[in-house]
């Protein structure tokens, strides 16, 4: 019994002593994960960073990541806990050395595959006696847009040089051999075609300037895309009569597009001048329509030396000219295909372009069909386009007759 009495002591005890030692050991691992909680930011960052619209990262005396915002990792610059671009840790570097706010214009990798760049306006400071804030701001969009109107206005200088420096030359040939009758004569022609094509130039890039003002989403209204191809094909044809070339229309459709009429004429008719322009004579310039899933596409065929897949990668690009010699031969401008792209991208659609050397180009404009539209509004609005060029909807669709869906299925 004795026995037994000491060894329920001695259980109890142990009992006792293994409880007081949880709770203990509890209490300890409490303290110490105490001491490891994410650091604290000076009373009242925390809420001044939520609301400052900007991408942020905070980062500690060891240039760890402390906080930071979603933006900061989409931007790229945070990965995990690390700051990933060198550029910033040299700034949080110069930053804590110095005790001053440094603010860099910077181009970081986007990420760490590819060429994909974006570019940052970056705002260094003490945040505390502890931490370092960084303050992002993307601004790539802005630079680029300055760099395509810096660019722009360099290729406007360069492309006005030539025509006028030629008009000046063939002005002082004129003013040199007044009695040649053979020479002014030449020269008068001369200087007609350079001023013809300082016109389409001035035009073109005046035509561009207004795309670019130009607020399709509060000023358009039901366009009746037919009658967009008619005015567009109306427009073109003494330049492909001079060249004995035939432009056949075929399909048609009865959804609306929401726009401008005039502008969308406009990216029309450079695809048919462009396709008429890079035609041999005696061919024919191929046009359809269709409606599908909600989109209405335009295509636009022709029979030309086609382009190569370089070509075809830089041929929306303004002043980009696949053959500068021919291209100054047939007045062209480098602009045409940019206006396309412009009006197409302002209503909501997209271009694109098919092509192989030998077996000519075609262009399809995809612009979304108009919604809350009702058969009878739609015949409505098409009525006057119809009868403002009278007798040539019905010719065009005796053309489509000949063939123009055999080219449509060649392209």
């Amino acid at each position: 019994m004795l026995i037994g009495v000491i060894a329920g002591l001695v259980g109890l005890a142990l009992g006792i002593f293994g409880v007081l030692a949880y709770r203990i050991s509890e209490q300890q691992r409490k303290l110490v994960d105490g001491d490891f909680d994410e650091p604290a930011l000076p009373h009242g960052a925390a809420e001044v960073l939520a609301v400052l619209g900007r991408a942020f990262l905070v980062v500690d005396a060891i240039d760890g990541v402390v906080r930071a915002s979603p933006a900061a990792y989409a931007y790229g610059l945070v990965r995990g806990h690390t700051v990933v671009h060198k550029q910033l840790l040299d700034m949080t570097a110069r930053v804590r050395r110095d005790g001053v706010i440094l603010e860099e214009l910077l181009e970081l990798p986007r990420g760490p595959l590819g060429q994909g760049t974006i570019v940052v306006q970056l705002r260094a400071a003490m945040l505390g006696e502890e931490y370092i804030l960084l303050l992002a701001d993307d601004r790539t969009e802005i630079t680029r847009t300055e760099e395509i109107r810096n660019d722009f206005v360099a290729n406007v200088s360069h492309e006005l040089k030539t025509p006028v420096g030629a008009i000046s030359l063939l002005a002082e040939a004129l003013e040199a051999s007044p009695d040649d009758e053979k020479a002014v004569r030449r020269f008068a022609q001369r200087m007609h075609k350079e001023s013809a094509r300082l016109a389409a130039l001035v035009q073109d890039i005046i035509e561009l300037s207004r795309l670019q003002g130009a607020n399709v989403a509060q000023q358009g209204h039901p366009v009746d895309i037919n009658s967009v191809i008619t005015e567009a094909v109306d427009r073109s044809q003494l330049p492909a009569e001079s060249k004995n070339i035939d432009i056949v229309i075929g399909g048609r459709v009865e959804a609306m597009v929401f726009g401008d009429q005039d502008l969308l004429v406009t990216a029309l008719r450079n695809l048919i001048d462009n396709a008429i322009r890079y035609s041999p004579e005696n061919t024919r310039v191929g046009i359809g329509v269709k409606a599908s899933e909600g989109l209405i596409s335009v295509s636009v065929t022709d029979q030309g030396d086609g382009l190569t897949p370089e070509d075809q990668e830089r041929v929306f690009e303004r002043f980009y000219r696949v053959d500068a010699a021919r291209s100054r031969h047939t007045g062209g401008t480098g602009l045409g295909l940019s206006i396309v792209k412009h009006v197409v991208s302002n209503h909501g659609g997209e271009v694109t372009l098919w092509s192989q050397p030998g077996q000519g180009s075609t262009f399809t404009l995809r612009l979304p069909e108009m919604e809350g539209q009702d058969d009878g509004d739609a015949a409505d609005s098409a009525k006057p386009a119809e009868a403002a060029v009278p007798g040539r909807q019905k010719s065009s669709q005796r053309r489509d007759a000949a063939g123009v869906h055999e080219q449509g299925a060649s392209a």
